[in-house]
């Protein structure tokens, strides 16, 4: 049986942030994961985890100032120092919500670029992060996120993420597969899953295009579930899709699984 989470950065955004970890729970979700907790104290966190009887599986290192056009600062030449308080942070949350795995963004390649430059700087800032969420108990994952809705990222495809993980080498970093980003890549999702399963620490889903709920795009998401049910992941499967109306109504795909 699948163990489905949600991540109430994208469902419940009905409710203020805090409310959304009880939302989950009163769903059905016994786990949630999140962009960003940075926001808010560990202490508030731990709070509203323990109040809805809620697990937190993950979360993203910090991903830089949006504003400046920030969307991740591992490959960024020059801000390895910001990168490295990001991961001292992202640890000290982890612990105090006993979170077992991070996300790393891993940034953005800007036209003229030297890309080697900026795939030696991932590798190395990759590595540092995660010997460091390693000796801490957390794994470090990264996802590939599409070049369609995302220009210049760069690492947009499975493969790319693949190739950062063989040179990193490290026991402490997997592949988030996103099915999302993957079918919006042109990737078949089973023969994706299929090559990917061996780097597979963590899955998220949406239904593409348009990244609503499962039958709202053209994804043979319930191939997916049931190829990722019939094999030996025994990881969290989470929802991570825009809900096209009020999120508790958008559920019948967990309902139908329940």
């Amino acid at each position: 049986m699948l163990r489905f989470a949600v991540n109430i950065a994208w469902l419940f955004t009905e409710l203020p942030f805090l409310e959304r970890f009880a939302a989950a729970r009163a769903a059905g979700f016994d786990a949630v994961e999140f962009r960003s907790p940075y926001e808010h104290t560990p202490r508030e966190f731990a709070a509203a985890l323990q109040e809805s009887n809620q697990q937190a599986i993950l979360f993203n290192l910090p991903m830089g100032d949006r504003e400046r056009g920030d969307f991740g600062l591992a490959c960024r030449p020059g801000r390895e120092p910001e990168f490295r308080e990001g991961v001292e942070r992202a640890i000290e949350y982890a612990r105090a919500l006993e979170v077992p795995r991070v996300n790393c963004i891993a940034g953005l390649a800007h036209p003229g670029e030297d890309r080697e430059l900026l795939l030696a700087t991932l590798v190395d800032n990759v590595r540092f992060a995660a010997d460091a969420l390693g000796n801490a108990g957390v794994e470090l994952v990264m996802e590939p996120v599409n070049d369609v809705d995302t220009p210049g990222y760069i690492v947009p495809r499975c493969r790319d993420v693949v190739q950062i993980i063989e040179r990193v080498a490290s026991p402490h970093f997997g592949l988030q597969l996103d099915l999302y980003h993957a079918a919006m890549m042109g990737e078949d999702l089973e023969r994706t899953f299929e090559a990917m399963r061996p780097y597979t620490r963590h899955i998220q889903f949406a239904d593409a295009p348009g990244r609503g709920e499962p039958g709202t795009g053209k994804s043979p998401l319930e191939l997916a579930f049931r190829l990722i049910e019939s094999s030996d992941f025994r990881g969290w499967v989470s929802a991570e899709y825009r809900p096209t109306c009020e999120t508790k109504r958008t559920l019948r795909w967990f309902h139908a699984r329940s």
